[in-house]
């Protein structure tokens, strides 16, 4: 199976949809197949994404990459605070 990414928006889009042929008596492993996905896919989606909305995951996703560029910028910081305690002892 050739791997690929999935936006959030496509991934609730597969989690309905396999939902609705599950609810129509297919076997889990059917329903995957026809998503082309794996099932251990379909479980760890199910637990990330399992009751958003697109907007929501589209959201979660924008958050986590701004969580992302704070938790860098804190770093840098840490560093000059590191870097100007050094300069003010003297020990350049």
């Amino acid at each position: 199976m050739k791997r690929r990414r999935h936006t959030p928006e496509q991934v609730i889009r597969k989690l309905a949809e396999g939902e609705k042929l599950l609810g129509q008596g297919q076997e889990l492993a059917e329903v995957c197949r026809h998503l082309e996905i794996t099932e251990s896919t379909w479980h760890r989606w199910k637990n990330q994404y399992g009751a958003m909305l697109a907007d929501d995951a589209k959201r979660l996703k924008e958050l986590e990459k701004e969580n992302q560029r704070l938790k860098r910028i804190v770093a840098d910081q840490a560093l000059d605070i590191d870097m100007l305690k050094e300069l003010n002892r003297g020990n350049f």
